[in-house]
């Protein structure tokens, strides 16, 4: 059974001339339907009561998916070559009809047999449109064979049944049940909160960011590789590496040794075998000669390993790790995977620090929330408005060491998002994350650290005490900004609620591939502004020239679209004077400037921050273009 299943806003349809004898009657006149998904439907030779169950449980997950109540089963013989005699596929149409009502789906049914007009309007997100090909295998047999083949970890099912009791909590310390608190002056804690608190992640509309990330061609899908890996153009790769680099020396400043390590491992390992089953994703599984291996979907699996191996005293606690992985891979759910929010494919700073109990942890903890508040803030440009703080535990834990947890939620300034528990699932006793809120009002975890309490024993790491005694260490695991890509993808969904509050969207200047652009009148001016671009090349400022055949206004508004923060028009006014016009974009003014002044200006916005040369040809003219 093949089914074309379509998201749409309405469709319309006539029957108009009988096609087969057993076409069933019906009266010539247009019907519509709205807010409906439509089933284009084939009937196979192989097909039978067991794939229109197959089929129907499908159906019912995908509406589930995308908040969807009503299915029209629109019977067309065009996807298929192996079509089944119409007799049968009019009986297992019945069927498929018939069981999909016993689930409460209100369904509908166009006549089977006719030719039939139609026109419909498809909705515009990613899950909107979808081939199932269903074949006669039995449900069951099918799970499980699923399940072998993901090998889905314990965490990851428990996850699912998990009991979470929601609170907020105030920055003095007072916490109250989440439908208690007056969200009136939080509105995006709020947005937060019901997110959480749904856990539907699918994604029912395109956000904003896709958009924006094709248009300046930062990343685009790859649909030669797996959904949820990326292609990342010249401009786009710039800003992926000065992030990566920009987290990695901060995470070095901070005390981190950085390491590097596989980005496979055995599956029999007897440590990672454990390991696999205490933490909640899903794994790519290959196989090489008599192994079976796993692509790591974090930089725990190596830098344990190697911990493990190393000589550590108490005098050496906090140790920490870093490693940022590029890759590490998860096999999210398909129905999840939009832009840049949630990939398959991933850049992780993993940051681990092995402390000697409790109280150190504690302490660490508090250093390195405060490192993360300053790289979303100063680095991604991302204020405290910008992001919500969620901090979960057990309420044994909580009972004990209450005065820890109002310290994070001190330290931010503004209320929390807090998830209890009755007892402890994972391997962690705490764990917090910044959370950023998109204009979907979906939430996506950036910066992020939690308590491990089993993983050293797990993995044989021990310390010697100041007896002499070996020990094992509490593990801090930590991101202190999330996935890079969900960087991206973060600043881009902030620069698009700017655009909607009337503001000039933006990235970051130190962030912004081209910096400074110069737009000579004519050609004759070409010579002055190369001088000028070389002055500004030799100050570390990235710089470009448009000397394309376009019109000066034409060039000009290219320039805004792009999102440059300086753009300088080169005329004879300003060979003579040697006063710029600088069109401050972020301020929406013209401002009379030297370049000198102009370099001051930008080496004051960008100062501490990495620097890269500018991957692309220089003049504009020279340049592919890769999206449009």
């Amino acid at each position: 059974m093949r089914i074309l299943q379509l998201h749409s806003d309405f469709i319309e349809y006539k029957p108009v001339k009988k096609e087969v004898k057993i076409a069933e009657e019906c009266e010539k006149k247009t019907q519509r339907y709205e807010d409906i998904v439509v089933l284009f439907t084939s009937v196979e030779k192989e097909d039978n009561e067991e794939t229109v169950e197959k089929a129907v449980h499908e159906v019912a997950e995908a509406l589930k998916k995308l908040g969807a109540k009503r299915i029209l089963i629109y019977p067309y013989a065009h996807l298929s070559s192996q079509l089944a005699p119409p007799r049968k596929a009019l009986k297992l149409l019945r069927k498929m009809e018939e069981q999909a009502k016993k689930l409460g789906i209100e369904t509908f049914r166009t006549p089977f047999g006719w030719c039939k007009q139609f026109s419909l309007s498809i909705k515009g997100h990613p899950l909107a449109e979808q081939l199932r090909v269903i074949t006669a295998e039995k449900m069951v047999e099918k799970k499980k064979i699923k399940e072998e083949e993901e090998k889905v970890p314990e965490a990851l099912k428990a996850e699912e049944k998990l009991k979470s009791y929601w609170f907020v909590m105030q920055p003095d310390g007072k916490m109250m049940p989440v439908e208690e608190f007056d969200f009136s002056n939080h509105p995006m804690l709020e947005k937060f909160a019901k997110y959480e608190i749904a856990k539907v992640r699918a994604v029912q509309q395109i956000p904003p960011h896709v958009k924006l990330m094709k248009k300046l061609e930062i990343a685009d899908y790859e649909p030669g590789s797996d959904p949820g890996n990326m292609r990342w153009y010249p401009k786009g790769r710039l800003i992926k590496a000065l992030l990566e680099q920009y987290v990695t020396e901060k995470t070095i400043a901070y005390g981190a040794m950085e390491v590097e390590t596989p980005v496979m491992y055995d599956f029999n390992h007897p440590s990672l075998a454990r390991y696999l089953n205490r933490f909640p994703a899903r794994q790519y599984v290959l196989k090489s000669e008599d192994k079976e291996l796993f692509l790591r979907f974090s930089a725990c699996f190596g830098q344990f390993l190697m911990v493990h191996d190393a000589q550590i005293s108490y005098r050496h606690l906090p140790l920490r790790v870093y490693e940022l992985t590029r890759y590490s891979f998860r096999r999210e759910k398909s129905g999840e995977l939009v832009g840049l929010r949630r990939l398959r494919a991933f850049t992780m700073p993993d940051c681990h620090a092995f402390c000697s109990d409790l109280k150190q942890a504690k302490e660490e903890m508090l250093k390195r929330f405060k490192l993360c508040m300053e790289i979303l803030e100063e680095g991604l440009g991302l204020s405290k408005e910008d992001y919500e703080l969620a901090i979960r535990f057990t309420r044994d834990f909580y009972k004990e060491h209450s005065d820890f947890v109002v310290s994070l939620v001190k330290m931010l300034g503004k209320p929390a998002l807090i998830e209890m528990w009755d007892e402890r699932f994972f391997y962690f006793i705490l764990k917090w994350e910044f959370n950023f809120v998109d204009n979907m009002n979906k939430a996506s975890a950036l910066s992020t650290d939690q308590i491990d309490v089993e993983n050293a024993e797990r993995y044989g790491i021990t310390y010697v005490d100041e007896k002499g005694e070996k020990r094992y260490p509490l593990i801090l695991h930590c991101s202190p900004s999330g996935a890079i890509e969900r960087c991206v993808y973060a600043m881009l969904e902030k620069a698009y609620r700017e655009q909607k509050r009337g503001k000039p969207p933006t990235l970051p200047l130190w962030l912004m591939p081209t910096q400074v652009r110069i737009i000579p009148m004519t050609e004759k001016f070409l010579q002055e502004a190369e001088k000028i671009a070389k002055k500004l090349e030799r100050n570390h400022i990235r710089v470009d020239i448009d000397d394309r055949q376009l019109t000066l206004q034409k060039r000009i508004r290219e320039a805004e679209t792009e999102w440059i923060h300086y753009i300088v028009v080169i005329g004879q006014k300003e060979v003579e004077s040697g006063i710029l016009a600088v069109r401050d974009r972020i301020n929406r003014k013209i401002r009379k400037m030297k370049i000198n002044e102009l370099i001051e200006e930008v080496k004051e916005k960008i100062k501490d921050k990495p620097f890269a040369e500018l991957s692309l040809p220089k003049y504009l003219s020279q340049r592919a273009q890769f999206y449009g």
